[in-house]
């Protein structure tokens, strides 16, 4: 890994000297661009509109366009603003970590110790583990200022980017409103238990990115003429019958009856049922129904 940046964590009047590092990274197959004819690598120049000519990075500046005119931001402008020279990561606040809206969260870095001593780093690793908050910190990377997140997983202090509160946009249009029925709540309530268990992320995978490797890896080895329906095989899109629209709870049915095939559950038998009795619940998420049943309740601490 390579450190990305290098600074310090303000803690108050304690200074943690960190390396920071992007935690993580894109798997999608990096490709460019060629023309269909003869392969030829497609570039992409700078021409300027007035007078035509290339032009490099190092003659290109910024400008911004208010609708009536236009103000060109010079490179030494920009750089003398305040924000550009900070080396600082400032904690500003310790909150809950429910408090952070999923909505507002963005990159995540790892944050490793620099200098000769730990103690520090170490220091506020366990002051954020035993108070049971994150730390909203202020930080400027690549020339802007940032909002952030400090948390620690698997004894690594991570900093996660924030948006601001005026890039969350209101939904600009009419939210629906519908009536249920009981029925309907409670088939859609038994599919949720249906389909409940402990999230595993290994459990998923890229299959788009699997099979672009496998077309590549195959053309490759084998030039242009390969036959993709023996690569891959020949899917046929799934046959809905007769094309006539299933009622919702026709569909709310079938759903939770696939799923307990498929799950090797019998029809009445689902994960949290009363039909468990001593044996407890089972694995993902039923204890919500046995919590239920001995007539307790119990609050979901947020993660």
């Amino acid at each position: 890994m390579r450190a990305i940046w290098s600074g310090d964590v303000s803690f108050g009047l304690v200074t943690v000297p960190i390396k920071l590092y992007s935690a993580t990274q894109s798997h999608d197959l990096t490709m460019h661009q060629v023309h269909d004819e003869d392969g030829g690598r497609i570039r992409y120049q700078r021409h300027c509109e007035v007078c035509g000519e290339k032009v490099d990075y190092k003659d290109i500046d910024k400008a911004y366009d208010s609708g009536e005119s236009t103000v060109v931001l010079t490179k030494e402008e920009l750089g003398e603003l305040p924000a550009d020279d900070s080396k600082e990561i400032a904690v500003e606040q310790f909150v809950p970590e429910d408090q952070i809206d999923s909505m507002v969260l963005d990159k995540s870095y790892y944050l490793e110790p620099a200098g000769k001593s730990a103690k520090a780093y170490v220091l506020l690793r366990r002051t954020l583990e035993e108070s049971s908050r994150v730390a909203i910190v202020t930080f400027t990377l690549r020339t802007k200022t940032r909002l952030g997140v400090l948390r620690v997983r698997e004894d690594v202090i991570v900093l996660q980017g924030l948006r601001w509160a005026d890039e969350l946009r209101e939904p600009e249009f009419d939210i629906p409103k519908s009536r249920l029925t009981k029925k309907e709540q409670e088939m859609a309530t038994s599919l949720v238990d249906a389909y409940a268990e402990d999230f595993d992320p290994e459990r998923f995978k890229d299959e788009y990115q699997d099979q672009l490797h496998t077309l590549v890896e195959e053309k490759l080895a084998h030039g242009e003429d390969i036959d993709t329906d023996a690569t891959f095989g020949n899917v046929e899109d799934e046959d809905d019958g007769d094309g006539n629209v299933i009622d919702l709870m026709e569909a709310l049915k079938q759903s939770v009856d696939s799923r307990r095939k498929s799950s090797g559950k019998g029809a009445g038998e689902s994960e949290g049922s009363k039909g468990e009795g001593s044996q407890g619940p089972a694995k993902g998420g039923s204890s919500k129904n046995s919590s239920k049943d001995s007539g307790s309740s119990q609050k979901k601490k947020a993660s």
